[in-house]
């Protein structure tokens, strides 16, 4: 019926009642059914040949790469017991700030002025190194005097000693001349007595000569005794050269010896001092440690040790901080048997929780709202989850990831590898085989080796 006025019997005639009418409708849903299946065959035949993206579905959270820039402990370097706190869970610090105020709790330190008398230590050790120079310097002094003492007192007696040489070689002169002298009266005295005898000499002429003899015979006595004891004298002037010789050296030996000891006592002192100035620095610097700070700003998320009066060893943990401001990182874990296919550089799609996505695991190019990232880094020793560990970084170029991501958000992860056709991937998954990570013969397989940057020291 031609549809030609503007008068319906559709409101009329029903078209359903009509034998004719089903007929028509049964035949149409008869030939959508066929284009239907017609379809359904050609998409089952062509979807095997289709490409399919091989990936390793893993999971993980948010971390960082540095690892300054981690969640951190804050702990105690010396043991000591918690006094005020200056910080509450969720607070900003800047690097620096104090996070909480500790006392001593160790007999030796607990003296309030322990700085200040090891203070007058060092002073009164130094004042004592001061006296043991000047003792030195003394000493110097001393050993020089007695060194010129003895060149003066050898040369006198030296001296004495030549003086003596000389007396002799006159007395040997002397007792010579008076020998001499001895001769010629005994001379003449003989010839006196023979004129004598013939009555030319009277007798007092002849005890002249003999009172003569005996005068001269006297005087030679006396000249071999005075070159007698001159010779002596010489020779307690010989014994006394050796007597100053060592004297001298007694005395220069205990000189020195005091000079050594004063030099041992102040380079004990000098220790002693080093020693003390050391324990000073040391109870300056333990001073410090009271006052617990932050190593970094950031802001305090947990605080270990809670009560005022607690007793802390060093080492404890007293409060967590999380950095403001890092570089955000994705930390991952794999199975074993998926870690060979592993490379660096990888493609990874990634999912944040709290960020919605839709992800077409084998084509990735049809996901939407999901984050790329790439592998930095792979460990070479197993997890204690039995899995091995992974870090992806963003990728450059490519859509940021979410500035708001804190650390520990989770994360769900798909690794891209090889891609094969569809069918291929159905089979291996029927078989449960790994993904393909053959390569032809004349692939080379170059290991990357990472290495940290080599910082110049200045």
């Amino acid at each position: 019926m031609l549809n030609i006025s503007n008068n319906s019997i559709s409101d009329h005639v029903e078209l359903k009642d009509f034998k004719s009418h089903q007929l028509l409708l049964r035949n149409k849903i008869t030939r959508l059914s066929v284009w239907f299946i017609v379809l359904l065959i050609t998409l089952i035949v062509i979807s095997p040949f289709l490409p399919w993206t091989q990936n390793i579905l893993t999971k993980g959270y948010v971390t960082t790469r540095s690892p300054q820039q981690r969640p951190q402990a804050i702990q105690a370097v010396i043991p000591g017991r918690l006094e005020k706190w200056y910080v509450q869970e969720g607070d900003y610090v800047n690097s620096g700030d104090t996070i909480v105020y500790m006392t001593e709790v160790k007999s030796e330190y607990l003296d309030p002025n322990l700085i200040d008398r090891t203070s007058e230590q060092v002073n009164a050790k130094a004042l004592s190194i001061d006296a043991y120079s000047n003792k030195i310097t003394a000493l110097n002094k001393q050993y020089d005097a007695l060194e010129d003492g003895l060149r003066l007192k050898l040369l006198q007696t030296k001296n004495k000693v030549s003086q003596g040489y000389n007396k002799i070689k006159i007395d040997s002169i002397d007792l010579a001349a008076v020998e001499n002298n001895y001769e010629i009266t005994k001379n003449q005295l003989l010839r006196v007595k023979e004129l004598y005898g013939k009555g030319l000499k009277s007798l007092t002429e002849l005890q002249e000569k003999e009172y003569k003899l005996q005068a001269e015979l006297a005087k030679v006595n006396i000249q071999k005794n005075k070159l007698i004891n001159q010779k002596n004298e010489l020779h307690n002037l010989q014994l006394e050269l050796l007597t100053v010789e060592r004297e001298y050296a007694d005395k220069l030996s205990k000189s020195l010896s005091d000079k050594q000891s004063a030099i041992s006592s102040k380079m004990e002192g000098v220790a002693e001092v080093s020693k003390l100035k050391n324990q000073l620095s040391n109870y300056t610097e333990r001073k410090k440690f009271y006052y617990v700070t932050a190593p970094q700003s950031g802001y305090i998320t947990k605080t270990i040790k809670k009560g005022l009066g607690e007793t802390i060893k060093e080492g404890t943990d007293i409060a967590i901080i999380v950095p403001s401001t890092y570089d955000i990182a994705l930390e991952l874990y794999v199975k074993p048997q998926d870690i060979p296919l592993l490379e660096f550089g990888n493609r990874v799609n990634i999912r944040f929780d709290g960020w919605p996505a839709i992800v077409m695991s084998g084509w990735p190019e049809a996901a939407v709202g999901v984050f790329e990232g790439k592998i930095v880094a792979i460990d070479r020793f197993i997890s204690e989850n039995g899995n091995y560990r992974i870090l992806v970084s963003p990728l450059n170029g490519k859509k940021p990831w979410p500035t708001k991501l804190s650390i520990g958000t989770g994360a769900q992860a798909f690794i891209f590898l090889n891609q094969v056709p569809l069918w291929y991937e159905l089979w291996r998954q029927l078989n449960g085989f790994p993904p393909d990570f053959y390569k032809d013969k004349d692939e080379k397989n170059e290991n990357v080796k990472r290495k940290a940057p080599i910082k110049s020291i200045k």
